[in-house]
């Protein structure tokens, strides 16, 4: 029994430390909007990002990054990047408040890829016929959610898109990214984290665009300055509560609870941003939550491909 005890402790851990980040990160696009309307779009972020990559190196230290896969260096590095720097600019450019939740909601579709991504890659079994409609209708729930009171259409879609086609395109390229880090970094990262490293590199490459191009002012006020302290904790605690998660827990489980935060995050932005969801966003809950179930099932029956 204690054998059995000390083999299980890890995974839940593992999920314990995954679940703590999809909590945190629903907090992420209200925060992320309310800091760049004060300090910019690029300069908002990158200072959270560089508040956040200092916590990390305080209360976790340097890693040895000698002793990292270089794979997982390379490849979970860019990843990581590529996607933070694609989410912050997607929520930062959007045009108001409302369309800043409607790109965050396209960013949420990174849960369902990951699931997709894993099964793929054999790191995850699962039951395609509960996984393929599972995932379907999570997808359609964040749909429903970013719909409105107004009937979805394609073309409210393409007019959407020709509105503001980089904020919209960014949060589908992070949507994809990182599901890709998720999957990726699980296969090389072999225990360990460079989180701390990857924060600053990002915080980095905002501030060289920042100094670099026209931005506008920063105006640092006491709420401001408390806002980014909150938010580099939350996201110096979620991204390394996140790796420990994805390379201990069950990538399945973890993926499955994350369709969960669009919900979590659409209260707490419209809360936060003064914007009232419509009766419509609860129909879209009941559909995230089903699919949710319906996804993590798929990952308990191994044996029905």
């Amino acid at each position: 029994m204690l054998t059995s005890l000390v083999s299980t402790s890890p995974a839940r851990a593992g999920n314990a430390s995954g679940i703590l980040a999809i909590l945190l990160w629903s907090a992420t696009v209200g925060l992320f909007r309310s800091i760049g309307e004060a300090l910019g779009p690029v300069g908002g972020p990158a200072l959270i990002f560089t508040v956040s990559g200092i916590l990390v190196v305080v209360f976790a230290g340097i890693p040895d990054l000698r002793t990292m896969d270089r794979r997982y260096l390379l490849f979970s590095g860019l990843l990581f990047v590529a996607y933070e720097i694609s989410l912050a600019l997607s929520i930062g450019y959007a045009h108001n408040r409302g369309q800043a939740m409607e790109v965050g909601m396209i960013n949420y579709l990174w849960p369902s890829l990951t699931m997709l991504f894993a099964v793929l890659l054999r790191q995850q079994s699962a039951s395609i016929l509960l996984l393929a409609p599972g995932i379907t209708l999570a997808f359609l729930g964040i749909v429903w959610v970013m719909k409105g009171n107004d009937a979805f259409s394609l073309a409210r879609l393409a007019g959407n898109l020709a509105d503001n086609p980089l904020a919209y395109g960014l949060a589908f390229l992070a949507a994809f990214l990182w599901a890709a880090y998720s999957v990726v970094a699980r296969r090389y990262g072999k225990g360990k984290s460079a989180v701390g490293p990857f924060l600053l590199a990002t915080a980095g490459l905002l501030w060289v665009r920042y100094f670099q191009s026209e931005q506008p002012p920063m105006h640092f006020s006491m709420a401001t300055a408390v806002e980014v302290m909150v938010l580099g904790t939350f996201t110096a605690t979620a991204y390394s509560a996140w790796n420990f998660g994805i390379q201990r827990g069950s990538i399945g489980l973890l993926a499955a609870l994350s369709y969960f935060t669009p919900v979590l995050s659409s209260c707490l932005a419209s809360v936060w941003l003064g914007v009232t969801p419509p009766w419509t966003f609860w129909v879209g809950v009941a559909m995230v939550t089903a699919g949710s179930l319906m996804s993590w099932g798929a990952t308990r029956l191994p044996g029905r491909r």
